[in-house]
């Protein structure tokens, strides 16, 4: 069995849900493919895969492993027009909540973020055509607070990985 050398305390959970280098790993490989086997994850832990279950129901529960999804590829659906659109607002009492939400519930917005600076949201968007987006952006304006949009349309997605386990030293 692996020695519990590394731990790594995560914000808002207890210490007794400090991650050692065997939990740091077995992120690693689900994070890389969920579909992984018991049988294999426990070969490569060099643990029982009671214990294996064990880790990831606590990872579960605990609300590190947010969720199972698939990774879908847009081509097929012809998803082709990404653009990056700055959002800047009236600033009134609860209105990051209010607007970031109001943002993320039109059909086409993927992602969105409250930033600090010039402009308060970024928000990706991902439809199939210019008509598309430009309802997209028009529901963005229509807003109540919302001030001024700016859009970037992507050309080439160069890097797109939602995986970070690797930001991990795990020396």
């Amino acid at each position: 069995m692996l020695e519990r050398e590394t731990s790594i305390m995560t914000k808002g959970y207890s210490a007794s849900d400090d991650f050692d280098e065997v939990d740091l790993k077995l992120l690693t490989f689900i994070e890389d493919d969920f579909d992984v086997s018991l049988d294999k994850l426990s070969d490569e832990l060099e643990l029982s895969k009671s214990a294996v279950h064990y880790r990831l129901n606590k990872m579960k529960e605990s609300g590190v492993i947010k969720g199972i999804t698939a990774d879908l590829n847009p081509e097929p659906f012809e998803l082709d027009m990404v653009a990056i659109t700055e959002v800047s607002v009236t600033h009134e009492k609860g209105y990051s909540t209010d607007i970031g939400n109001k943002l993320a519930d039109i059909n086409g917005v993927e992602q969105v973020y409250y930033t600090m600076g010039d402009v308060d949201f970024m928000v990706l968007t991902r439809v199939q055509d210019r008509n598309r987006m430009n309802e997209v952006i028009d529901q963005m304006v229509a807003i109540d607070g919302v001030n001024e949009t700016s859009s970037r349309f992507v050309m080439d997605e160069v890097k797109n990985n939602p995986k970070f386990m690797d930001n991990f030293s795990q020396e």
